[in-house]
């Protein structure tokens, strides 16, 4: 399907507003997504998901995202993953996660305007959970349990959700619909004092 194609292969970088208040984190790069196209959630069912409702909740410039060069806009959203690179078989291994793990600390650190971390999945909850121990901002990770619209308060007047991943898994069985993926972002915006668009 995909042999025309340049792929990007390699660690695909972040995307969005540098002044964001919303922080989206997802797992990885997809394998035929951001690792050919080079941008976050960019050229799959995910992003195929989820782009045109982070355009709905008044995110992102336009509902569909195609490759890096389509004019996109993200507004005061940032999106980026715990794993840079495309991990064998879509399911990252522990010594991938730690080795991008100080990317993630990085990353973070220079968002001082990120007043919400949304985490896009399990593993990119237990990413960001990670950075938060890691950092010494949290001293354990107990009484954080991930569920999909589960929220948290955590250091910094700052907020953590958590959501089902938009990966075609999830959303072709109905465990995460288009109105769960909206209430979450809408949540997001209150949460962030950003007004309703």
């Amino acid at each position: 399907m995909y042999l025309g194609f340049d792929y990007w292969g390699k660690p695909v970088p972040s995307f969005g507003d540098p002044a964001a208040r919303v922080l989206l984190v997802g797992l990885a790069p997809g394998a035929h997504g951001s690792n050919r196209t080079g941008r976050p959630f960019t050229g799959d069912g995910s992003g195929d998901f989820l782009y045109p409702l982070l355009h709905r909740a008044g995110f992102a410039s336009q509902p569909h995202s195609t490759h890096r060069d389509d004019g996109l806009a993200l507004t005061d959203a940032w999106i980026t993953a715990v794993v840079r690179c495309a991990p064998p078989g879509n399911q990252p291994r522990p010594q991938e996660i730690d080795a991008c793990a100080s990317f993630l600390d990085e990353e973070i650190a220079a968002l001082p305007q990120v007043r919400v971390i949304v985490c896009l999945g399990r593993i990119a909850f237990d990413g960001v959970l990670a950075h938060l121990v890691r950092t010494g901002q949290l001293t354990r990770r107990s009484g954080f349990v991930f569920a999909h619209a589960a929220e948290y308060r955590i250091p910094g007047d700052r907020w953590l959700l958590a959501s089902y991943h938009p990966s075609l898994q999830n959303t072709n069985t109905g465990r995460l619909t288009a109105r769960m993926m909206l209430q979450v972002f809408r949540r997001t915006r209150r949460l962030a004092a950003i007004p309703t668009p």
